[in-house]
C-alpha cells in the first residue's frame, strides 16, 4: 500500500507499508550498509550529525539497467546532510542539499507485529520540478526498499522512477 499526497506547494507526503518491524525498518533508514541496498550508501546516521549519502543505484534494480543519461551525472554524487531528528526507531530526519531543499522527514508506526506504516514528509521542495523529482524519486526507492524486506526485487529502478515522477507531476497539476 503506498499514498502520496501533495500537501502544500512545497511538501509531499508518502506513506507505504512494509513487510518488517520498525526496529528492522530503522536499520535500513540510518544504517549506511543497508541503506545502500534501496537509496544511497555514505556513512551512517547518528543523532545530530553530519551524514554522507553516495548516491550509486547500479544495485537497485534485479535486472542490468543502464543510468538514464538525466542521471548519469548524479552517479556517485556526495550529500552532505545533517541529522536534524533522531528518535530510534520512531523518527528519522535529515536536510536535503544542506537544507536548500528542506528536510525530509521518516516516521516510523508499528502495524502489527511484523509490519511498519513508513510517512515520509519532505518539506521545503523549492518547485514543481523538484516535487515531481522527490515525489518520483521516494516512491521509487521505497518500492525497492519494500523489495528488499518482500524477497521481490524491482526488476528496473528507473524504468519505475520515470514513471512515478510522471504520475507526481500529473498529481500535482491537478492540484493547480
Amino acid at each position: 500500500m503506498t499514498a502520496l499526497d501533495i500537501l502544500a506547494p512545497d511538501t509531499l507526503r508518502i506513506t507505504r507499508i512494509l513487510d518488517a518491524p520498525p526496529a528492522t525498518v530503522w536499520r535500513y533508514l540510518v544504517e549506511a550498509d543497508l541503506r545502500r541496498k534501496w537509496f544511497a550508501g555514505g556513512t551512517d546516521a547518528r543523532a545530530d550529525a553530519p551524514v554522507e549519502l553516495v548516491f550509486d543505484h547500479d544495485n537497485l534494480s534485479a535486472d542490468d539497467v543502464p543510468y538514464p543519461e538525466r542521471y548519469a551525472k548524479w552517479k556517485g554524487a556526495v550529500g552532505r546532510e545533517r541529522v536534524v531528528e533522531y528518535d530510534p526507531p520512531h523518527v528519522f530526519a535529515i536536510s536535503w542539499d544542506n537544507g536548500a531543499e528542506g528536510t525530509a522527514r521518516f516516521e516510523l508506526f508499528a502495524e502489527g507485529s511484523d509490519k511498519t506504516r513508513l510517512v515520509l514528509t519532505h518539506s521545503g521542495i523549492t518547485g514543481p520540478a523538484p516535487m515531481a523529482n522527490f515525489g518520483g524519486g521516494w516512491h521509487s526507492h521505497f518500492a525497492v526498499l519494500q523489495g528488499l524486506l518482500a524477497g521481490e526485487p524491482v526488476r528496473d529502478f528507473w524504468t519505475l522512477h520515470a514513471e512515478s515522477e510522471a504520475k507526481v507531476a500529473a498529481i500535482m497539476e491537478t492540484r493547480v
